[in-house]
C-alpha cells in the first residue's frame, strides 16, 4: 500500500485481510462459471506481466513531492471483466 508503517490499526488490517480474501473466493467462484474460462488464463497472466511492468515506471506529481504510476485495475477490469482484474490486482 502506498502509505506509511503502523497506520492501521492491527484491527483493521486484519477486517481488510479477511474482507480481500472473501471477495478474492467470490471471484473465483465467478470466474469458474464463465464458458470461456479455460481461455482467459493465458490471457489474464499476460495483462497481469504488463500492468505490472508499467506499473513499475512512476512519474512525478508535479508540487505534492510524490508520484504515481498507472491504474492497472481499470485496464484490467475493463479488458478481462471486474472478477478476473480483481484477482489479478490480488496477486499483484
Amino acid at each position: 500500500m502506498h502509505m506509511a508503517d503502523a497506520m492501521l490499526s492491527p484491527a483493521v488490517g486484519a477486517t481488510m485481510y479477511v474482507a480481500s480474501g472473501l471477495a478474492a473466493a467470490y471471484s473465483i467462484k465467478k470466474i469458474r462459471k464463465e464458458e470461456d474460462f479455460k481461455k482467459k488464463i493465458p490471457t489474464m497472466g499476460v495483462m497481469g506481466a504488463f500492468v505490472f511492468a508499467t506499473q513499475m515506471m512512476n512519474f512525478t506529481i508535479l508540487g505534492t513531492g510524490s508520484s504515481g504510476h498507472l491504474c492497472g485495475g481499470l485496464l484490467l477490469s475493463s479488458i478481462l471483466g471486474p472478477y478476473a482484474g480483481f484477482l489479478i490486482m490480488d496477486v499483484l
